[in-house]
């Protein structure tokens, strides 16, 4: 199972990447966009992802991934429960959210330093 502190690491080691806490939920940004959030009892794994494709992806593996809440529909969010997922998935769910967040040459310097995390 993954843990908050397994996301805190994956999301920290990612370029411009820092920790927030608002209303007593941890958040992980770029700037002001908030790329990863963690529910308030750490289950639930909010993160960036193409509003388009997440009904798509709700639907294929509904124990896994849920809708964002009604707040959160506008933006480009979907959740995930931590339980469901093991590390190398949440690494690429937190890696692939932070992408959409940062320069396309920060992401490609990114994956050339570190050519098995792209």
């Amino acid at each position: 199972m993954v843990t908050a502190e397994d996301v805190r690491q994956v999301a920290l080691s990612l370029p411009r990447a820092y920790e927030a806490l608002v209303r007593d939920r941890v958040k992980f940004r770029v700037g002001r966009i908030v790329f990863v959030s963690l529910s308030r009892d750490e289950t639930l794994m909010g993160f960036g992802f193409p509003k388009e494709e997440r009904e798509a992806l709700v639907a294929a593996e509904p124990d896994k991934f849920l809708m964002p809440i009604k707040s959160d529909e506008r933006y480009q969010w979907v959740r995930v429960r931590l339980a469901a997922i093991d590390r190398d998935e949440m690494r690429e769910l937190v890696t692939d959210a932070w992408r959409m967040c940062v320069p396309k040459k920060v992401a490609a310097a990114y994956d050339s330093a570190a050519p098995d995390a792209g």
